[in-house]
């Protein structure tokens, strides 16, 4: 391990041998985050918040700070090093949300040409900042070339302020737990704050999610991923404009689609970032149920949002973020210092949650066979809030599934495992292992798995189709259906029931020449935090007590050994 990060041992020792070092609680983080949006109404200045970092293009040598002002900023600034140090100057970002009318100001200072893993101090400022003294932080550069390092992840993390939809005490535990855990950079898989489901308070809903990420963003990159709560009406053609705003990501040469999807690159690990939105078949973004219409503010200029609409952007980037990825992939296996290939996205190829959302199609046909071919390691994901981890998988399983509707046998490309021995090693050269990472702090724990009750085994539900909302039996009140198909998730190999909520601890190991390479990935899990256990009827509260679930180890052959394109024949498995 590289001195920044803390062993597993050392974690443990520190909370006295029961879990992740205690932090602030959940009611003192949302106090603060309170104050600053009560500042944001009375206060109409530059001072930042909200101040979050990204990786740059590379990310042993850039790093982009991005913050949010109450009112436009006059100088925007980083001050790069000790006193008053390199001043790099911030972009401005603004725009309108399209429901509420409030203007929103976001700033963004890319710092470039910086040393690989060290350490820089710096301050965020303006003009107009009224803050004494202005902020200041500390981050660290990615090592260049082949590393030990530590990267953390969850989804699904909304806001501490239970005035929001699904928003929970345990968002607030979880962003501690990150910097408990001091990874490099986290992970973020999507459903950031749920924005979407408060239309009338969107701006209000981010500000809370980035003054409560505070506690642990200005310190390390946070890199996300859009998820379907991103996909807001009258913002942007995907719905997108307020994370994109927030959010400036690194560029994948798509001209258009810049921050939607991305790839950077640490050590011997390729990160690769997608948006499942594009490709998924359920209908999961914005959704006005009924009885009324959804009414911009006035003077938007947008039109009322009739009951039974829906933001449903499958196939917006017209094959454009595919064939990004194919191009992506083919490169890092085509390189021998690429060792690993990491997909985040949000939506799920495998997901046996009974009352989450389940597994869906349209990652299964369009992008898990690039996969295979390709030889990706991992894939982790958010949107079922709970935790659920696969065997190494390759191929698919022909007609496993079954429609609900008729019973009639049903194509849901079922990932087929190369594996079902639990030993907790995994070579990934042979098979992807998928990770259900949902865990983050929204109010609706999900951690009930479904059972197919003539066998016991783990049952999955699939879409294969778009569920379009529908009219139901009340009068203007329209609803979306489940998932059409179910499967023996004969892939499952893990599922934590006793909490939704958790975070994954990855150790990155480069090994020697010749040798094997690992990625050794712990999930701690916060025991009672459920505000209603589904498996016990028991209810919980927002706990800062991490504790270990589980710890599997990946491996594969270092220098680009395994890392072989798997043909057609192998890619396809018939049960």
């Amino acid at each position: 391990m590289a001195d920044s990060s803390l062993t597993r041992r050392q974690v443990l020792a520190g909370a006295g041998g029961t879990g992740l070092l205690a932090a602030a609680g959940p009611l003192g983080i949302l106090g603060q985050a309170r104050s600053q949006a009560r500042a944001t109404s009375a206060g109409a200045d530059g001072t930042p918040e909200q101040i979050h970092l990204t990786w740059g293009a590379d990310p042993a040598s850039s790093v982009t700070v991005s913050w949010a002002s109450p009112a436009q900023a006059a100088g925007a600034r980083v001050l790069l090093g000790p006193g008053r140090g390199r001043v790099v100057p911030a972009i401005q970002r603004t725009y309108t949300d399209g429901i509420n009318g409030e203007t929103v100001w976001t700033y963004h200072a890319e710092l470039t040409g910086l040393a690989p893993d060290t350490e820089y101090p710096y301050t965020v400022t303006a003009d107009n900042d009224s803050s004494s003294p202005p902020f200041a932080a500390t981050f660290r550069t990615a090592p260049a070339g082949r590393a030990a390092f530590r990267f953390t992840s969850f989804g699904d993390l909304a806001t501490p302020n239970t005035q929001w939809v699904l928003s929970y005490g345990q968002s607030a535990y979880a962003v501690a737990a990150v910097e408990s855990f001091r990874p490099l950079f986290h992970l973020l898989n999507g459903d950031l704050c749920y924005g979407d489901l408060n239309p009338a308070s969107q701006p209000e809903v981010w500000r809370d999610f980035g003054n409560n990420n505070q506690t642990s963003a200005p310190n390390r990159a946070w890199m996300p991923c859009p998820g379907n709560h991103e996909v807001e009406f009258d913002n942007g053609p995907q719905g997108f404009t307020s994370y994109l705003t927030r959010y400036l990501l690194p560029d994948n040469g798509v001209p258009g689609f810049r921050g939607r999807w991305y790839a950077f690159r640490v050590g011997a690990v390729l990160f690769v970032s997608l948006d499942a939105d594009d490709v998924v078949y359920q209908d999961a973004g914005a959704f006005v149920a009924g009885p009324a219409a959804l009414a911009p503010a006035a003077g938007t200029g947008n039109p009322a949002i009739e009951p039974g609409t829906s933001f449903y952007i499958r196939g917006y980037s017209g094959g454009a973020q595919t064939a990004w990825l194919e191009r992506t992939l083919a490169a890092a296996r085509s390189d021998p210092s690429t060792d690993w290939i990491i997909a985040q996205m949000h939506q799920i190829a495998c997901s046996s949650s009974a009352t989450g959302n389940g597994s869906d199609l349209g990652i299964r046909e369009t992008w898990l066979p690039l996969f295979d071919r390709y030889g990706v390691d991992l894939v982790l994901n958010g949107h079922d809030h709970d935790y659920e981890r696969s065997f190494p998988c390759r191929g698919f399983d022909s007609m496993a599934g079954t429609e609900v509707a008729t019973g009639a046998p049903v194509q849901t490309l079922r990932p087929h495992p190369v594996t079902t021995e639990d030993t907790g090693v995994f070579d990934t050269s042979k098979g992807t292992v998928h990770l259900v990472l949902g865990c983050g702090g929204t109010d609706a724990n999900l951690d009930d798995y479904g059972v197919d009750k003539s066998d016991g085994l783990p049952r999955a539900k699939v879409f294969t189709r778009a569920n379009r909302p529908a009219p139901t039996s009340t009068a203007g009140v329209y609803a979306r259906a489940a998932a059409d198909a179910v499967e023996d998730a004969t892939w499952s190999a893990r599922r934590d029931t006793s909490t939704g909520y958790g975070i994954a601890v990855f150790d990155v190991d480069p090994g020697v020449p010749g040798g094997l390479t690992s990625i050794t990935v712990t999930q701690y899990h916060a025991v009672g935090a459920d505000p209603v256990n589904p498996a016990t009827g028991e209810r919980g509260a927002p706990t800062p007590a991490y504790t270990e679930f589980e710890t599997f180890t990946l491996v594969r052959p270092r220098s680009g050994h395994g890392g072989r394109s798997v043909g057609a024949a192998e890619a396809s498995v018939t049960a």
